[in-house]
């Protein structure tokens, strides 16, 4: 994809609203029914120093671009109310990478506790919200939790339900490994 046609596709993700209604739920309790909701969560560590390894690889976009994902633009620091495109391409296929405009709705950067959540534009397969949060408990143990609802959006997404479905729960099992690689590393 040329970068004319990425740069105008992002113009339009940045002047898109958000596609769904319960923006920043993912930093709550309790998921908004009529989705799809997924919480995982994987221990990292033990400590302050694991925290802020684990913390900064999250907040620059590490679980991402760790999991084969590209960004447009190329990636800044997380801040609430950033869009980006998400690119990915389909193993073994030599088809155009799929855009994926989502938007970061919240982030935290607490003394126990940080991450952010994006939110899906119109264009993104689904409509729905995703979190990535590493956190450290009373115990010192650290945890990094991914957290989502979700629906189908896109027609091809809905035509291939089961396989849309199977691929976000692959995309969220890399997100844990790559994370647990990052807090481990050094």
């Amino acid at each position: 994809m040329s970068s004319n046609v990425l740069c105008r596709r992002y113009l339009a993700a940045c002047a898109a609203v958000l596609s769904y209604r319960e923006v920043g739920a993912t930093g709550l309790a309790a998921l908004p029914s009529g989705y799809r909701w997924l919480r995982r969560r994987v221990h990292l560590g033990h400590g302050p120093v694991v925290l802020e390894r684990a913390g900064a690889y999250v907040l620059g976009w590490g679980a991402q671009l760790g999991s084969g994902f590209a960004l447009y633009p190329p990636p800044a620091r997380i801040a609430a109310g950033v869009t980006v495109l998400l690119r990915v391409g389909l193993p073994g296929l030599r088809l155009p990478r799929l855009v994926i405009p989502c938007r970061v709705v919240w982030t935290v950067e607490e003394c126990d506790r940080v991450g952010f959540a994006y939110g899906t534009l119109p264009g993104h397969p689904e409509c729905g919200e995703e979190s990535f949060v590493v956190s450290m408990d009373a115990g010192g143990e650290v945890w990094f939790e991914v957290t989502a609802f979700s629906r189908l959006a896109a027609w091809y997404a809905r035509l291939g339900r089961p396989v849309a479905v199977v691929l976000q729960h692959l995309a969220i099992e890399r997100y844990l490994r790559v994370v647990a690689r990052a807090a481990t590393a050094g």
